[in-house]
């Protein structure tokens, strides 16, 4: 199955790890807003296992396509939520885009 990926990397404020799970996790709000858009597979989220703070996101859909249909029209709602986030994370970096060979 052909498939496109976002990775996203946050170091996350120690205090406010369970509520940043809670945000970004596969049932949280990231992947309830991504679940109403056509294209939308999955989100999992990554713990590094040496650093307690560190995570990944890793939130796949069918094509870029459809990714980039998601973000053009869930402009407000993806800000809104973003900026909850913000509140939880020291930084946050697009480690990148990629597609299935």
């Amino acid at each position: 199955m052909r498939m496109f990926v976002a990775v996203w990397e946050f170091e996350v404020r120690e205090e406010c790890i369970a509520e940043f799970v809670a945000l970004y996790g596969g049932d949280g709000e990231w992947a309830a807003l991504f679940r109403k858009h056509a294209g939308y597979l999955d989100t999992e989220l990554l713990r590094d296992a040496g650093n307690p703070t560190r995570f990944l996101t890793i939130d796949r859909w069918t094509s870029q396509a459809a990714y980039d249909d998601f973000l053009a029209s869930a402009k407000p709602d993806y800000a809104a939520i973003d900026a909850l986030g913000e509140a939880f994370t020291v930084s946050e970096r697009l480690v990148g885009r990629f597609a299935t060979a």
